[in-house]
């Protein structure tokens, strides 16, 4: 049984941070490197990460500087960050690629404020499946006759406080986006 927590609370803690990655995919005004983690472009025929291939610097607060150590990778690049969801067009004087972020509308915060609650409400239903499957497996457990009545129950309790120990934190790690989202 207490295999069974172990990997429900690894399970969950993998949520979180997915979650956590996701919400640093979010621009809240300013600019953040994190939005070109997920960016790859050809280098010598194999997909790269952006970050192993040039230097990412942000020299002011609403702008990010992409300088490539092989300058002739700036059009993949300009190709790539058009390519992804991030929104923004780059700029480029043949030496480095500039991504300027515009200040954010009301509305265009009050639509991210949503996107972080829909993105939050996910986190806890994968929590939810996870407990449910931990569950599962602990009242398997019992019918195999592997634990007794009372420990099926205590695994179900413990399994319940780490649910509500990840909701909790999903919950905070929301409202701190929310927040940072919200604030001009």
């Amino acid at each position: 049984m207490e295999e069974v927590l172990l990997i429900t609370e690894e399970k969950m803690e993998k949520t979180l941070a997915n979650l956590e990655e996701e919400y640093q995919m979010i621009r809240a005004g300013r600019a953040n490197p994190h939005l070109l983690d997920k960016l790859t472009v050809s280098y010598y025929g194999a997909p790269s990460p952006l970050q192993s291939v040039s230097n990412i610097s942000v020299p002011e607060a609403r702008m990010i500087v992409i300088q490539p150590w092989d300058k002739s990778l700036i059009k993949d690049i300009c190709k790539a960050i058009q390519a992804s969801d991030i929104g923004i067009n780059p700029s480029t004087d043949g030496q480095t690629v500039r991504l300027v972020f515009p200040e954010l509308t009301g509305e265009r915060r009050k639509e991210l404020a949503k996107d972080i609650k829909k993105k939050a409400e996910e986190a806890k239903v994968a929590i939810r499946n996870i407990r449910r499957d931990a569950n599962e497996q602990i009242k398997k457990m019992e019918k195999a006759s592997e634990i007794t009545e009372d420990e099926r129950t205590e695994g179900e309790e413990r399994s319940q406080k780490l649910t509500d120990q990840f909701i909790k934190k999903i919950d905070e790690a929301a409202a701190k986006k929310t927040d940072e989202v919200m604030t001009i």
